[in-house]
């Protein structure tokens, strides 16, 4: 997978760019899925290269409801380049919020 991000904090953080080898498999009746990134490719000149360490997400049903299910995720981002260390925090806190959301909406439709 290639995928892009967009800029954090007015661009303090520049738009990042990552190339991923993503596996998902079913497991135990969920979803397993694990990735890490690749230096595969091309950067962009408008993208820093981001690069995720392994990691992986958990999506189990819930045995009392099986109409919901608990997902877990475990994720080693190194977003690269020059940063200081408040602005990751608060960046990827905020996206990972969003991702949660983006989500979460999506499984209702």
């Amino acid at each position: 997978m290639r995928y892009t991000t967009a800029g954090q904090l007015w661009n303090i953080i520049a738009p990042r760019e990552f190339v991923d080898f993503s596996y998902t498999t079913d497991h135990d009746d969920g979803l397993l899925s694990c990735g890490i990134s690749l230096d595969y490719g091309e950067v962009r000149p408008s993208f820093v290269r981001g690069f995720n360490h392994p990691c992986g997400w958990f999506c189990i049903p819930l045995k009392e409801n099986p109409g919901r299910s608990l997902l877990t995720g475990f994720i080693q981002t190194d977003l690269r380049g020059m940063l200081p260390q408040a602005a990751v925090d608060t960046a990827m806190a905020s996206t990972l919020t969003t991702f949660y959301s983006d989500l979460r909406k999506a499984l209702k439709t």
